[in-house]
């Protein structure tokens, strides 16, 4: 029986530790007080004061700017990259898809500090540009590995007996293979999405004195401690990153749903 409990109590243990914080900043984002120890009753004026915030307005616009077009680049490669090594088989395959994912596993401040070296010996001007260049190179694994997983189980009959019927390979495409695939390139810019709007480190490495994104924004706003319009932001945060990853979760489960469908009708 104690054995039994073990497993509860260290779940337990760990949603505390892990939820608690954020729950407590999600709940002070709504206090009227200014200070964090203090409750003086529940108030939206912290939210009210956060989106009259010329500075956060421009920094939530370059963020969302930046992780527009970081998944955009993101989908073009990932995807191209996906299709490609879906159509040949060679021994130094799983090899290649290793490599691809690796800027996924590599310590953001090793990306950040590579960065920094490239960028300044090609002469790059720090800003938006460069700062699209990088989290492009971090959001591609996952749109990548998010389509060639569905790519390895779609049944390729459908392929073949349009090709049988006189359609063109873009025709292939546009009407067989990428309806099949949208959920997974969903999912991952989903995802994608969500980590390029949350990154910090990298982009404090890359961004110029011109550009500023709505983390960076934050970890500057947080060297002269947290306000309650902090709390607010974070929790706003939170929220949209929520958001995009369960609308990942939900397009992950269709496009599974999608791969068995299509085993058990082989």
């Amino acid at each position: 029986m104690k054995k039994k409990k073990w497993p509860f109590v260290y779940v337990a243990l760990i949603t505390v530790l892990t939820y608690i914080p954020i729950l407590l900043t999600v709940v002070y984002s709504f206090n009227a007080s200014k200070l964090t120890s203090v409750w003086e009753g529940f108030s939206l004026k912290w939210y009210r004061e956060l989106f009259r915030d010329r500075d956060l307005g421009e920094a939530l616009i370059n963020s969302l700017i930046l992780a527009v077009l970081s998944c955009a680049f993101a989908v073009l490669i990932g995807t191209s990259g996906a299709l490609g090594m879906s159509r040949r088989k060679r021994k130094l395959d799983d090899a290649v898809a290793y490599v691809s994912t690796l800027p996924i596993m590599i310590p953001e401040i090793i990306l950040g500090m590579v960065f920094l070296s490239v960028f300044s010996l090609m002469g790059l001007p720090f800003g938006m540009v460069t700062l699209v260049i990088a989290h492009t190179t971090f959001c591609v694994p996952y749109v990548f590995t998010m389509v060639r997983a569905r790519l390895v189980g779609m049944n390729r009959s459908l392929e073949e007996a349009a090709l049988d019927l006189g359609a063109t390979k873009w025709q292939v495409f546009r009407d067989v293979i990428l309806p099949q695939i949208l959920p997974a390139i969903l999912s991952g810019v989903l995802l994608a999405f969500a980590m390029s709007f949350d990154d910090v480190v990298i982009s404090i490495f890359v961004t110029g004195p011109k550009v500023n994104t709505l983390p960076v924004k934050i970890y500057t706003k947080l060297k002269t401690g947290v306000t309650p319009e902090i709390n607010a932001l974070a929790t706003v945060m939170l929220f949209v990153i929520l958001l995009c990853l369960a609308g990942a979760y939900v397009l992950g489960c269709k496009s599974q749903t999608a791969v068995e469908k299509a085993a058990g009708g082989k």
